[in-house]
Order: structure tokens, then C-alpha cells, then sequence
């Protein structure tokens, strides 16, 4: 199995990319009215899971050479794109709702650090499971169990980081360091998985250039719409809870 040079560069940078949108659609999240932060979430979950890290695994996937052609199972790589995504907005969910005053306590934190994490590394293995490949595939377990307790450690710092960080140049120091977790936490899967292939098997026919194309329009198009997102809100948004808080307590004291 050949993963290159450009591969993990490529992926990496898919990793910072989606990360920054979602720490910046995080920061929304903490400024924005009740009405709205749900939304942000939704938005910062799709930056994370959608683009930090499906669209890195599947970056690194497709240019991992396997040693035969591989063709991927579209609704199993959709199914895998769906659960990046839901684990992801419950982990932000979770440290939002039991959080105090802005503070994040541990308990929520870890919580939610677990069932991202253990989402995250359920998404990489059911990606793994849409390859179809003429070989027999196996694992080795504790590099298996090893990329948990990344993923596991790499969720909850992502957590943290979504609850502690603003500021653009904040963002991308923290950003990059979710990228080296979230790349770190793919690798290390990848070389947890081994191959015996049957040369004697018909061969498969792939279909990994159209899921680049895809990749890539979809991923930019998702990302030109979060960025435009962005742009057009403030990260101070007057809408905030606090502002809003305050509204109501001057509106009571004038009908006074």
C-alpha cells in the first residue's frame, strides 16, 4: 500500500481547511441569539465532520494506492459522510448544553470528546467498509485500538478548541493543530489494515476519478457557501444572548 508524498499533504490541508470554517462557525455559535446558535452548530458540524474530516479521509483514500483497482460503495461512502457529520454536531451539542457561563467543565467535555471520537473513528472504518477490493482485508487490533484513542483525544481537543478559541489568527493555530490530530488519527488506521489480494478474481472496476471530481466540486461548493456565510455575519453579532438579555431587561424597566 503506497500512500505518496503529495497525499498526506493534500489531506492535511483539507483537515485545516474545514477546521478553521468550523471554528469560525463555532465562534457564531457562542455570539449568536438562541434563535440562530442551533443553525451555527449545524454549520460548524458540516465544516468539521463534512469537510475536516470525511473530506480528509476520503482525500487521503483516493490517493492511497492499494496494489489493484478499487472501486468505493456510494451509499456505504455517503453513509460514512452522514456519521462524521451527526457525531460531530452531538459533541458540539453536548458541550454547549451542559456548559456554565461559557466554560466548558470536564465532564460534558470528556463526554462529548468520547462520542465524537468514537463517531469519528466508526466514520473511518465505514469508509473503510465501502472498498471493494479483490483482496482479503484484516486488521491489525491495536493499531485499530490505538487510532480510537486518537480520535477519542483529537475530538475532545476539537471540542475544547470550538469552546475556548476566537480571534482569525487563534483559529488557525488551532486549526492546525486538529489537522495534525485528525490526519494523525487516519494514518494510523491506515497502517492498522492489511491486504491479501486474489489475483485470480475478475478485476474490479473503479470509480475513485469520479469520486475526486465529486469530492472536489462538492467540497468546494460546500465551503464557498460557509465561507460566504461568514462573511456576511459578525462575529460580535448584537444578536447575542447577552444582548438580547439585555433588551428584555430594559424593555421591562421602561414599561415600568
Amino acid at each position: 500500500m503506497e500512500m505518496g508524498t503529495l497525499t498526506p499533504i493534500a489531506a492535511y490541508v483539507v483537515a485545516v481547511l474545514g477546521s478553521v470554517l468550523g471554528l469560525l462557525s463555532a465562534e457564531r455559535a457562542r455570539n449568536a441569539s438562541r434563535t440562530t446558535r442551533n443553525w451555527w452548530i449545524g454549520v460548524a458540524a458540516v465544516s468539521i465532520g463534512g469537510l475536516g474530516i470525511w473530506g480528509m479521509h476520503f482525500t487521503a483514500m483516493l490517493g492511497t494506492w492499494m496494489g489493484a483497482n478499487v472501486s468505493y460503495d456510494i451509499p456505504i461512502t455517503l453513509l460514512s459522510m452522514l456519521v462524521a457529520i451527526v457525531v460531530v454536531a452531538a459533541g458540539l451539542f453536548l458541550v454547549r448544553r451542559y456548559g456554565v457561563n461559557g466554560d466548558t467543565r470536564f465532564l460534558p467535555l470528556a463526554l462529548g470528546g468520547l462520542v465524537t471520537g468514537l463517531g469519528v473513528a466508526a466514520m473511518h472504518y465505514t469508509g473503510m467498509a465501502a472498498i471493494v477490493i479483490n483482496a482479503d482485508v484484516s486488521y491489525n487490533i491495536g493499531l485499530v485500538a490505538l487510532s480510537v484513542v486518537i480520535a477519542v483525544v483529537a475530538s475532545t481537543v476539537a471540542l475544547w478548541f470550538t469552546r475556548k478559541v476566537s480571534g482569525f489568527a487563534a483559529v488557525i493555530g488551532a486549526a492546525l493543530v486538529m489537522g495534525v490530530a485528525v490526519t494523525g488519527m487516519h494514518y494510523t488506521g491506515m497502517y492498522a489494515m492489511s491486504m491479501a489480494h486474489d489475483h485470480s478474481a475478475s478485476i474490479v472496476v473503479g470509480n475513485s476519478q469520479e469520486l475526486i471530481t465529486s469530492l472536489i466540486i462538492g467540497g468546494a461548493g460546500v465551503s464557498v457557501i460557509i465561507i460566504f456565510l461568514l462573511a456576511l455575519t459578525s462575529s460580535d453579532d448584537e444578536g447575542s444572548e447577552e444582548a438580547e438579555l439585555l433588551a428584555r431587561v430594559m424593555r421591562r424597566t421602561s414599561e415600568r
